[in-house]
């Protein structure tokens, strides 16, 4: 059996955080259910109630108490060290990827935070600086609707999901607080086959993850068995908001024919200086193998000259590419202002656009390899410990 790692003191004052949370939650629930009278969105209840669908006046007539909850939080890594501050997209994605993951394995609902938190850097309309503004406020400006990411009823195909800002979401909080033992439990430390066998949860109305300290993706799954995952990492990459789609759709036919590669410098080619004042990397081959004339070697066995070429990355400095356009040619989203500018708010969507575009490619070359199959720029890991090397700017032969 899976017990709680810390004192009773912190799990109470964890409680009290939750119920207060709820509390607040209900109340504006029946003040929306009483006011409002929109129709519920088919997400809302994706799963069948009897047979293969549901049909609209089944998920209109169900209470949504027949099935079970799984609760991570209103915001993605939070509570836990992101709450102040928000990771990158795919960062988050991981940790909602894994969440979903685990109500899949339960047979749960999951409850979906209705916003995402946008890095500072990704947010094009600004972050409020206001000393006025309330943490409410900060969040509105520093974050973006969930649907306005992903298809919310494409990923319920797979996973049935509500939104944390649902009449239903209040209506099982309500219920949950009500059935006290039967309809709560608040979890930390536990496995999923405790969660799916254990009576002490599995029973459970609602199951209440938001005692963890830690990323999600840290807390829900075993990272290093990969029989673990159990959604491929284009689940929700594929799963983009429909108007999202349709831009990609439409940019891939005006690019016809092409290839793409995504060049990842920024974030990853950060140095710092040693004791001794040598800089050193994380990624100490990155920033030469990113660079244009060095790219041009790399992925002239696999991409034939005089192809399209599109290009994906957070390389800032304008023209950096434009060596490359001697052996083929160069096409950017910036190119297709036209489709994107209308449905583009921030650089979350941009990005999810452009995954798109690189996975429609006939020949796809990435930055890092991330499976055994995968064609890339550089031959350093992505992910690398703690271990910081000098930078390396030559070749090989060079070296010799």
């Amino acid at each position: 059996m899976a017990i709680s790692r810390n004192p009773r003191s912190k799990h109470s004052k964890q409680r009290s955080r939750f119920l207060l949370l709820a509390m607040a939650a209900v109340v504006t629930g029946l003040i929306w259910v009483l006011f409002s009278s929109s129709s519920t969105p088919a997400y809302l209840f994706p799963f069948p109630l009897s047979g293969a669908s549901a049909n609209a006046s089944e998920r209109d007539s169900s209470s949504g108490l027949e099935r079970k909850y799984l609760y991570w939080g209103n915001r993605i890594d939070c509570p836990g060290k992101h709450c102040d501050s928000c990771e990158g997209l795919g960062h988050q994605e991981s940790s909602l990827r894994c969440a979903i993951e685990e109500a899949l394995y339960l047979k749960r609902v999951f409850v979906m935070p209705s916003r995402m938190c946008i890095n500072p850097i990704h947010n094009k309309k600004g972050i409020l600086h206001s000393t006025n503004a309330t943490s409410e406020e900060r969040w509105a400006a520093a974050s973006c609707a969930m649907s306005s990411l992903y298809d919310l009823d494409l990923i319920a195909k797979t996973v049935p999901v509500i939104l944390d800002n649902s009449k239903l979401w209040y209506r099982v909080l309500s219920t949950s607080m009500k059935l006290r033992k039967r309809g709560l439990a608040h979890v930390e430390g536990a496995s999923r086959d405790d969660l799916k066998y254990n009576s002490l949860y599995s029973n459970v109305l609602l199951i209440n993850r938001t005692a963890s300290p830690l990323s999600w993706f840290m807390e829900c799954k075993d990272r290093t068995n990969r029989s673990s995952v159990m959604l491929p990492f284009s689940f929700l990459p594929m799963s983009a908001a429909p108007k999202l789609r349709d831009a990609a759709d439409k940019i891939k036919g005006q690019l016809g024919d092409y290839d793409a590669v995504h060049v990842r410098r920024g974030d990853k080619i950060k140095t710092r200086k040693d004791r001794l004042g040598v800089f050193r990397s994380k990624h100490p081959h990155l920033d030469r193998d990113t660079r244009p004339e060095f790219i041009q070697i790399r992925i002239a066995k696999w991409i034939p000259q005089g192809r399209t070429l599109f290009i994906a990355s957070n390389e800032r400095k304008p023209g950096f590419f434009s060596p490359l356009s001697a052996r083929y040619k160069l096409a950017y989203s910036s190119n297709y202002s036209s489709i994107l500018d209308p449905v583009i708010e921030n650089n979350y969507q941009l990005f999810m656009v452009e995954r798109l575009i690189l996975a429609g490619a006939t020949t796809f070359v990435k930055t890092f390899k991330e499976e055994e199959d995968d064609l890339s720029l550089t031959d350093d890991p992505k992910k690398n410990t703690k271990k910081w090397e000098v930078s390396v700017y030559t070749t090989e032969e060079e070296r010799r």
